[in-house]
């Protein structure tokens, strides 16, 4: 029999160790929010990957009486190539149209499942390259020709979002925007959509606003968000002032982040007033502004739109929304943060997703693949099998093993993040066809 634990056990081992002593503003914030989970997550169990689940009933948007809710549209940026999971993600297929979770669905296909009923289906904008069209459309049926944007090249995030944020707002002058990336995973929903419901009751008083992510270990792969005080906006009780973003830290700051309790990782998760928005993208870059704002005047009338993005994207800056937005936001004392209590993970390597179907557990061989066949004795790790081939491991611990037709990868967890320098030196040699 197994042994269940409940919400309230699991909150109590939360808060625990913290009852005697102050919390900063970014962890009270996270324990009210744990507290206000506990007749949530004590009905069942914690871990939902890897379970099917019934489609999703939308509504036309949560009425929940939140300032800026009704006025919400949702943007998924669904690019880049998840070069750290080649060769499984390629350029013809991004890690975002792959099902990585074992739900039965791809991760695209879970981003839109988790937005469509904040905002509405109808009020869900993808922008993803002009390659992916096809397949995009194929997962997402929902989606409309108004709303879905192609870029012709890949230019970073600014330009993606702010592009998509200067359309909407010539559709609807107040829309306010939320950017949300296309391949991360987050099992608990409700709790991801708590925070942006909060997330938009800040954005409409003005700020532009981030979800940041509590820690779990000292990582340096990701950009870290220090927590100032609250700010005092109706609907969004967990808002606090950003003090500063910090890029990649060392693993010693990256421990001192973890213990301190004032730093949460940056999600790459924000919204804001599409005017607001386009105004600091502005005051950062006006040339790309002006591209951008040119791009939008032309978008809706489809005999002027080919021939502006031909003309006018390959020119923009290629610059990602961090050093365009968030940074200087913070600098000016116009960024909040909703601190996010609910998993997520990136999925940003091997390792990760062998976390995700061992439940963290180092001692387990992850197996994905329909048709895998695999042989292991005393073996941990990830096998990814898109082949018919037989592969045997015996006693390799944390070892990664991707079997394609024309490519295989052999690793560890410990070295998951390298991967990408196998792709760099594939694009050096001219051996294009496998990435």
């Amino acid at each position: 029999m197994s042994r269940r634990v409940d919400g309230w056990h699991a909150v109590r081992a939360v808060i625990g160790p913290f009852e005697c002593m102050p919390a900063s503003p970014c962890l009270q914030a996270r324990l009210t929010s744990l507290l206000l989970d506990v007749e949530i997550f004590s009905c069942k169990t914690f871990s939902t990957l890897g379970r099917r689940r019934k489609a999703p009933r939308y509504a036309e948007g949560m009425s929940t009486g939140v300032a800026g809710l009704d006025r919400f549209y949702s943007i998924i940026p669904a690019g880049g190539i998840g070069s750290r999971l080649w060769p499984l993600s390629r350029a013809d297929a991004p890690k975002f149209l792959h099902d990585l979770t074992g739900s039965g669905s791809s991760l695209l296909r879970a981003t839109w499942d988790r937005l469509a009923p904040l905002s509405g289906p109808d009020r869900v904008m993808v922008v993803t390259g002009r390659a992916h069209r096809a397949a995009v459309e194929a997962q997402l049926p929902e989606l409309s020709d108004a709303n879905i944007v192609l870029e012709s090249e890949p230019k970073d995030s600014t330009a993606a979002i702010g592009l998509a944020a200067a359309i909407l707002r010539r559709r609807e002058p107040d829309v306010i925007v939320g950017s949300f990336a296309a391949d991360h995973v987050i099992a608990d929903v409700r709790g991801f959509r708590r925070a942006v419901t909060q997330a938009v009751a800040a954005a409409d008083a003005g700020y532009i606003v981030t979800i940041g992510i509590a820690p779990t270990e000292p990582a340096v792969g990701f950009g870290y968000i220090q927590c100032g005080g609250p700010l005092q906006i109706d609907g969004a009780a967990d808002a606090l002032l950003v003090e500063s973003f910090v890029e990649k830290p060392d693993l010693a700051t990256a421990k001192k982040y973890l213990e301190d309790d004032t730093h949460l990782w940056n999600g790459g998760m924000f919204v804001a007033r599409a005017d607001v928005l386009l105004a600091r993208i502005g005051e950062s870059d006006p040339t790309l502004l002006a591209g951008l704002e040119a791009l939008a005047d032309a978008w809706d009338d489809p005999a002027a739109r080919g021939p502006a993005v031909d003309r006018i994207w390959p020119g923009l800056t290629k610059i990602a929304i961090d050093y365009t937005v968030a940074e200087p936001a913070a600098a000016a004392g116009r960024l909040a943060v909703i601190p996010g209590t609910f998993d997520w993970d990136d999925v940003g390597d091997f390792a990760s997703i062998a976390k995700l179907h061992s439940g963290g557990r180092s001692s387990d061989l992850a197996i994905l693949g329909e048709n895998a066949r695999v042989l292991s004795d005393s073996s941990s790790g990830i096998v990814v099998s898109q082949t018919n081939r037989i592969i045997s491991l015996i006693g390799v611990r944390d070892i990664v093993v991707v079997d394609t037709p024309d490519a295989l990868l052999v690793t560890t967890s410990q070295n998951a993040q390298r991967v990408k320098s196998v792709v760099d030196a594939l694009k050096l040699s001219g051996r294009t066809d496998v990435l």
